[in-house]
């Protein structure tokens, strides 16, 4: 019996399910799971997690207490909340969740490190080991920084809304865990830079930017994992298969499950120790600078951030009116 692409993909890549559905989850059964403040807001907005999420604010309320202000209570909550959609994916999988600090705090090193260790003290509360957990923050340089001291800590994470290569290297030299580089986003980038409708899976702006920073890594041989995320079709992930990690939403991991033929194995150590790569080592100044000349990565990490913001806001604001629900 012919196997199917997601099946082929398992042999060469773990599969993460991109998503806060734990029944999604449960469905196809992915070694990790990551999410992300708009994730999570879609999850709690599901009848089947709202006894999660009226636990989570009634918690956060008796912590603070009476006179809290019930913006208060929500920021605490959606912390609460994805730690604790966090234990429910951690039930069912059985390796690694991340979770997300506040997007608000992007360029904050000291208050990306203390929400990091709050993070993981929630985890560890609970009874789930610190290895089982990634802490995500964004890759702006001040989280870069934030992120070597989790790592030092024994804390790992996962360096999310990446699109260039300085992000990466940076990542590397600062000794994380795992990357998140977005195809999706880079892929629509250039389609609205350029006025192009499409590109060819092998083509693909986003493909190609993973498939560089993968090289990049096996070549010199940094420990940091390569997680390509942000999906907008199968073939990008055809075109990454071998990637250290895929994230990957529900709807194309059902595709790729109902998808039978020969997939082939695209990245691969072995090929990219005999490529012709130039070592770059990234400062501060290095980063900005490479930065700057990004225009993509420059303009997509900004509204990225902007993005998980909103949907924390967005969020804050559900929990806000459930809590007046909930306290009559």
């Amino acid at each position: 019996m012919a196997k199917t692409l997601l099946e082929q993909l398992r042999e060469m890549t773990v599969v993460v399910a991109d998503t806060g559905d734990i029944q999604a989850i449960e469905t196809f059964k992915p070694r990790d799971a990551t999410t992300n403040p708009s994730l999570i807001t879609a999850a709690a907005q599901m009848p089947q997690y709202q006894g999660i999420v009226d636990d989570t604010l009634e918690s956060a309320r008796s912590t603070l207490g009476k006179d809290a202000s019930a913006a208060d209570v929500a920021t605490l909550a959606f912390e609460r909340l994805a730690v604790s959609f966090g234990h429910k994916i951690l039930e069912v999988i059985p390796d690694r969740v991340s979770t997300e600090v506040d997007a608000r705090l992007s360029f904050d090193t000291e208050a990306s490190i203390r929400v990091g260790r709050e993070l993981i003290a929630m985890y560890e509360a609970q009874g789930v080991s610190r290895e089982r957990v990634l802490i995500k923050i964004a890759a702006t340089w001040e989280g870069i920084q934030a992120a070597a001291v989790l790592e030092k800590e024994g804390i790992h994470c996962n360096l999310t809304l990446l699109f260039g290569i300085h992000q990466a290297i940076a990542c590397a030299e600062a000794g994380i865990t795992l990357i998140s580089p977005f195809v999706g986003r880079i892929l629509d980038w250039y389609k609205k830079d350029t006025g192009r409708d499409s590109y060819a899976p092998a083509e693909d702006p986003g493909v190609l930017s993973v498939t560089e920073i993968y090289n990049y890594y096996k070549k010199f041989g940094y420990k940091t994992e390569v997680m390509g995320a942000s999906f907008r079709n199968i073939g990008e992930i055809v075109e990454l298969a071998g990637c250290d990690l895929l994230t990957i939403a529900p709807s194309l991991l059902a595709e790729l499950q109902s998808t039978e033929g020969v997939l082939e194995r695209k990245l691969d150590p072995k090929n990219a120790a005999n490529l012709p790569i130039e070592k770059i080592h990234i400062d501060k100044a290095t980063f900005d600078r490479m930065h700057a000349e990004n225009r993509m990565a420059s303009e997509k990490l900004a509204e990225g951030i902007d993005g998980f913001t909103k949907a924390l806001e967005t969020l804050e604001g559900i929990l806000e009116a459930r809590l007046a629900v909930l306290e009559g």
